[in-house]
């Protein structure tokens, strides 16, 4: 990767110091302001970061900003990493599966060493007992397959989105809650497509993270 210029260096500092701090991108205007140049130089320096692969957004004038990484991290412990949060998932009622950038999440890259992951926030309680609550993120990191027990992301029909914990039978597949209230839900195997595998939970949209070794991660 080619060198950054002082500003460009001072751009991604600035990023990564308030993603870690607000769990969330400054807007430009703040950005513009912290660093002391116009809006127009951080929209550009922007652009050049994307083409650098430092930073990633959803569309050209998005204001949503997702920092991948910053130069020279490695992901060693102790590190903070962003994951990109899409859209939301059910926990209860499934929702639409929106295939859209939401943010970023900033976590500990010692916690969460898996690559490619993504956050989805929770909507619904019934991952109550599994300690997945409504409005949590849930961290996965992207499967296409899934053990019995295993708490995964499911897109059912190829629309709806729930986080439930799988089980593959003789003739079918079931996604069971973590909640008496809610009944087990059951599909055929054309119906359900594994999305990936919940690694931790943030409580919230400030919590702490679960480690991945923990129930329900």
């Amino acid at each position: 990767m080619d060198p950054l210029t002082p500003k460009q260096q001072a751009l991604v500092e600035y990023l990564a110091e308030a993603i870690d701090g607000a769990g969330r991108a400054p807007s430009l205007r703040q950005t513009a302001a912290a660093i002391g140049v116009s809006h127009g130089a951080v929209a550009q320096m922007l652009r050049v970061l994307e083409e650098k692969g430092i930073v990633k957004r959803p569309g050209r004038y998005s204001r949503t900003l997702h920092l991948v990484r910053t130069p020279g991290d490695s992901g060693a412990p102790g590190r903070s990493r962003s994951v990109p949060i899409i859209g939301r998932i059910a926990a209860g009622l499934p929702l639409y599966a929106q295939q859209e950038w939401d943010g970023s999440l900033v976590v500990d890259g010692g916690l969460f060493t898996g690559t490619s992951l993504f956050a989805l926030r929770v909507n619904g309680d019934s991952m109550r007992d599994a300690a997945i609550l409504d409005g949590d993120l849930v961290i996965c990191e992207p499967r296409q397959y899934a053990e019995n027990g295993e708490i995964v992301v499911a897109l059912i029909e190829q629309e709806e989105a729930t986080v439930k914990r799988f089980f593959r039978r003789d003739d079918h597949v079931e996604l069971r809650p973590e909640n008496p209230d809610f009944s087990v839900m059951r599909y055929p195997f054309g119906a359900v497509l594994v999305q990936g595998r919940v690694v931790g939970v943030v409580r919230g949209p400030e919590g702490i993270p679960d480690a991945p070794g923990r129930r329900p991660s």
